[in-house]
């Protein structure tokens, strides 16, 4: 009886030990959550900084009689840009990103889609579903580490453009919901072709100075436009993995409390019933 409370009484040190171990992980989740989030005014500032400035670029590329490319619609390629977890306790964040990937690619047609995913754990599974990356990049660990991230994705990204082995870009990603019905939602946003109907037309009664021809300041302001939806997409993916582990480690933690319950009380029922064998032990020596 003695060595089986002592079992029962280790595990509740390992069960109060994974407690706090999950506590921390929760606590860091909660911490990375708020500063992505605290990023994404500045990068949607930056957009509409340069959304303006796009606009007053395309009235005056307009006014030299050209149009911006039209889209190709259906023709060519697609690059499906897939920003997965890159560390576990997630649930189901990825199956549902990978999810809607597998849909779009299925309806745009699998031998004309590529795959570039950013999230190690989203890579594996993928590859578990038969979805091979053409190309695959680690998520960033700290929110300091997005623009960063987003400069070398837009590199690959630009690469393969300029490269003409894609026409169309699309990001699937998850994002924070804003209704709070859901952790969060996950969602399809069109890069290339570029959506330049967006844009206001700018009013021109006093155009802006500049140094380069309206058509390639028009395309650099593009590139720069594209960095800002990269640097967004991936600030919102890495704020909801961290809400969806964040969730996932409450859901473990009341797990665990409620396990730590049954053993405290296995514990206390084994010391009552050692109590009371060493009782009648004890009346029958003095009967004795």
């Amino acid at each position: 009886m003695a060595e089986r409370l002592s079992d029962v009484e280790d595990r509740i040190d390992s069960v109060r030990q994974l407690s706090s171990v999950i506590s921390a992980m929760r606590g860091i989740a909660a911490v990375r959550s708020r500063e992505a989030n605290a990023r994404l005014a500045g990068i949607r500032e930056y957009a509409e900084t340069i959304g303006t400035a796009i606009a007053q670029a395309l009235a005056l590329y307009r006014a030299g009689g050209a149009e911006p490319a039209a889209d190709r619609g259906e023709a060519g390629r697609l690059l499906i840009l897939g920003l997965c977890a890159e560390q576990g306790f997630v649930g189901a964040f990825n199956t549902h990103v990978l999810d809607e990937v597998q849909a779009l690619a299925t309806s745009f047609g699998a031998d004309r889609t590529d795959l570039l995913m950013v999230g190690s754990r989203g890579v594996a599974a993928a590859r578990e579903r038969g979805l091979e990356p053409v190309d695959c990049m680690a998520m960033a660990g700290h929110a300091d580490q997005l623009a960063a991230l987003a400069n070398r994705l837009g590199d690959r990204l630009f690469a393969r453009l300029q490269a003409g082995r894609v026409s169309r870009v699309v990001i699937v990603s998850a994002r924070p919901d804003e209704a709070h019905a859901a952790p969060y939602s996950v969602v399809r946003q069109t890069l290339i072709p570029f959506d330049f109907d967006r844009f206001p037309p700018a009013n021109l009664a006093r155009p802006p100075l500049i140094h380069l021809p309206a058509a390639v300041l028009l395309a650099r302001l593009t590139d720069e436009y594209v960095f800002a939806e990269l640097c967004e997409a991936l600030t919102l993916s890495y704020a909801s993995e961290n809400d969806a582990r964040m969730r996932a480690m409450i859901a473990a933690r009341e797990n665990v409390a409620r396990k730590l319950d049954e053993l405290t009380a296995t514990s206390r029922r084994l010391r009552q019933e050692q109590i009371t064998e060493e009782l009648i032990e004890l009346s029958g020596a003095v009967r004795d």
